[in-house]
């Protein structure tokens, strides 16, 4: 989970950007705060789909195969 004041820094850029443009030393900052939380985002939805169980109307468990192999895999390590 990124922290809210990186998450805070992140929008300031943004609308700085939209406003007045962003210095070199400002555009970094900014590329390397994307890059922080689009890790984050990704590494916290992947877990989410690892996790989940997926049931059809009758309650018939069609979690995808893949996603049962990693959850098994997950448990024996």
């Amino acid at each position: 989970m990124l922290s809210p004041d990186k998450i805070k820094r992140i929008n300031e850029l943004s609308k700085k950007s939209k406003s007045d443009g962003l210095t070199i030393e400002e555009g970094k900052e900014q590329t390397a705060l994307r890059k922080e939380y689009l890790e984050t985002f990704r590494s916290s939805m992947k877990d989410t789909i690892e996790n989940v169980t997926v049931l059809d109307p009758e309650g018939n468990d069609v979690t995808p195969d893949k996603v049962k192999a990693i959850k098994e895999k997950k448990l024996l390590n």
